[in-house]
């Protein structure tokens, strides 16, 4: 009974289940039925809302098992990044909430404090959970409660530097802590790295135990050279073992191991966990998993296993419903491939999201070109520096959240050494259902202070394609390219351009000069168009690169009365704050509001729905710069704030600064 061969299940078990308890209570054969009853459930659920499936099909038995042996929520499950957690929700009472998955209101799509005690930590950032339980694990210890601690870990997880970290720690503490590794080969795609090769290699040998056996059968009633024999073979064996398995590598850091387990055979997932639990230090136990088990087209994606559909999908294919669209991912990926055409020296490199970044176009066509360094944004940094050092360009593809990890690397690895290093920031801005973790709001206020860094947002498809190959031509110091989630905007052509200046909108009138940073283009010439409509005139300019401000965008503001930024990054450090710097700089007195992302944790929902919260859309941008150039022209001086930015604006969610230049 299961999604794979077409059953109906009704759900009978799975409606019973409020809390661990009920799954403690279930025979092995009510189990196995739950567990289909799951994978319909889960099915059915995400392909109305979208959401991370492959990896939550191939967790159900691994869960139920986690549930059985402990007892959440005094003892903690760390979960690392999150995206298996939905099968963990159903047993700790969320059912209900699957409806919404994801949308306003509704579940999030991680680990989430404010939703159950079950659930602890909610940072969805990859390669975490280890450190989380070796702190936690010592808290215990410290404070004399005997509380299990069991952190879930991928695979692809463990290509990360932090786990290793951690796990250095872990063995010297000897705490009780349990460490579920969940080998499925993937993270989004295939596992990349040395580990990696080591755990396919154990995966692609899971007869070894059951050869031997045989084989010890048959020479044991073979006489005089049966049981020598045999012991020589069990040598032998055991040198296949070591070479091929992880264990050695983990108890030689002080790490008792134990596997590998069928992750989908729960009595002896639980099993492994039971004796884990009772072992008393720390314990790794290995579950080799399916990502997308039981539904036949997620185990049929070679891609990513149907790993996250971003929306609703057909349930029989695994298709999305929305007809295709051309993603600003797509763009950054042909113009990618043209510019490689061009210029052999362009590489690309990306950390376990080569699909997802778009890289993949890339390595499709030149695949010795291309170097997915798996979960290591701090590793790719460097690793495109020394590339770089070696005559190479590299485009370095993440998530603009991803790239916050690697700070210290842009700044001294790679900018103090002046090195060409193109970062492409996929998911720049509000990206809207995976919530605060997945918010590319930070880039341009962290990266910003790096000198010499040059920043380009660009507003559509024709830009993104401009400017890519504007920063690839940068042969003295790092480039960032940052754009938005979804569809790309249509094609927003510049009325003129000044420098390197587009102005989108201008008028008779010098009234206001508008500064619409990236994909905020059209809403900077919606707003020209509402305020025209009050008799004042709007100059709306993009001024392409961000960093550093552009001499002609100080030019421009010197010749308005008032100067309004907006941008999809939080204020503090932002575009906004940079202006007013350089227009103080320049001694420009012309006030100044910049309208942004206050910094602070913005919930789940879409992207309309929360840039609405915040006040960013063209009729709340209207109103607000109306409102202050009015002000003007009743001779109220605005407020004004200390350089360092102090706030006047009006709430939380529509933050906004007066700044006099």
């Amino acid at each position: 009974m299961s999604v794979e061969d077409g059953s109906a299940n009704h759900g009978r078990l799975l409606a019973s289940v409020r809390g661990p308890q009920d799954v403690k209570r279930m025979s092995t054969e009510e189990l196995r039925l739950l567990a289909a009853e799951i994978r319909d459930f889960l099915v059915a659920k995400v392909s109305r809302t979208g959401g991370h499936l492959g990896p939550n099909l191939g967790v159900v038995e691994l869960t139920l098992a986690m549930h059985r042996v402990f007892d959440s929520p005094r003892d903690r499950f760390l979960f690392d990044t999150g995206h298996q957690a939905y099968v963990h929700k159903m047993v700790t009472g969320r059912q209900d909430g699957f409806d919404r998955l994801r949308q306003r209101g509704g579940l999030s799509g991680y680990p989430s404090q404010a939703e159950s005690e079950h659930d602890l930590i909610e940072n969805s950032h990859a390669s975490t959970a280890l450190s989380y339980a070796d702190g936690l694990a010592k808290a215990y210890a410290l404070r004399g409660e005997p509380r299990s601690v069991v952190a879930v870990v991928g695979d692809g997880a463990l290509t990360g530097g932090m786990c290793w970290e951690a796990l250095n720690n872990i063995a010297a503490a000897r705490n009780p802590l349990v460490i579920v590794v969940n080998d499925n080969g993937r993270s989004y795609a295939p596992t990349i790295g040395g580990l990696a090769e080591h755990l396919s290699t154990l995966r692609l040998n899971p007869g070894y135990e059951k050869v031997l056996d045989v084989v010890k059968d048959a020479l044991g009633s073979t006489p005089l050279v049966g049981r020598p024999m045999y012991e020589v073979l069990h040598a032998v064996k055991k040198g296949i073992k070591d070479a091929v398995a992880p264990q050695a590598m983990f108890e030689d850091l002080g790490i008792k191991y134990v596997g590998p387990v069928d992750g989908h055979d729960l009595p002896a997932v639980e099993s492994a966990l039971r004796a884990a639990k009772n072992f008393g230090g720390p314990v790794i136990v290995h579950a080799v998993t399916r990502k997308g088990y039981g539904y036949r087209p997620a185990e049929e994606d070679e891609a990513d296993r149907l790993h996250g559909p971003s929306s609703a999908f057909d349930i029989e294919t695994g298709k999305l419903l929305a007809a295709p669209s051309v993603k600003w991912t797509h763009v950054f990926a042909d113009e990618l491939v043209a510019i490689a055409d061009e210029r052999p020296d362009v590489v690309g490199i990306t950390a376990a999201m080569a699909e997802p970044t778009g890289i993949a176009a890339l390595a499709r066509k030149y695949p010795k070109r291309v170097y997915d360094v798996g979960i290591a944004e701090q590793h790719a940094a460097t690793s495109a520096a020394g590339l770089a050092l070696g005559g190479l360009h590299p485009v370095v593809a993440v998530y603009a959240t991803f790239l916050n990890r690697a700070f210290d690397q842009v700044l001294l690895d790679v900018a103090m050494h002046k090195l060409p290093v193109t970062f492409v920031l996929d998911r720049a801005g509000i990206t809207g259902p995976d919530g605060p973790s997945h918010y590319g709001i930070w880039d341009m206020s962290v990266f910003g202070v790096v000198p010499g860094i040059r920043i380009a947002a660009p507003r559509d498809a024709a830009t993104l394609r401009e400017e890519l190959r504007e920063a690839v031509a940068v042969d003295d110091g790092p480039t960032v390219l940052r754009f938005p989630t979804g569809t790309v905007a249509a094609d927003l052509p510049a009325v003129r351009r000044i420098g390197s200046v587009d102005v989108l909108a201008e008028s008779a009138r010098t009234d206001v000069l508008l500064v619409a940073v990236g994909a905020f283009g059209q809403l900077g010439v919606e707003v020209a168009s509402r305020v025209a409509e009050q008799g004042y005139g709007v100059t709306v300019v993009d001024p392409r690169w961000v960093r550093p401000v552009p001499e002609e965008l100080v030019a421009l503001a010197g010749a308005h009365r008032l100067v309004v930024t907006v941008e999809d990054g939080v204020r503090t450090g932002g575009v906004g704050d940079a202006l007013a710097k350089a227009l103080r700089d320049a001694d420009v007195q012309v006030p100044l509001r910049d309208l942004g992302v206050p910094a602070q944790w913005h919930p789940h929902g879409t992207r309309a729905q929360i840039l609405a919260d915040l006040g960013l859309t063209a009729q709340d941008v209207a109103r607000d710069v109306t409102g202050w150039i009015s002000l003007l022209d009743q001779s109220i001086e605005p407020v004004r704030v200390p350089a360092n930015g102090g706030t006047a604006g009006n709430g939380a969610g529509k933050g906004h600064t007066t700044r006099q230049g």
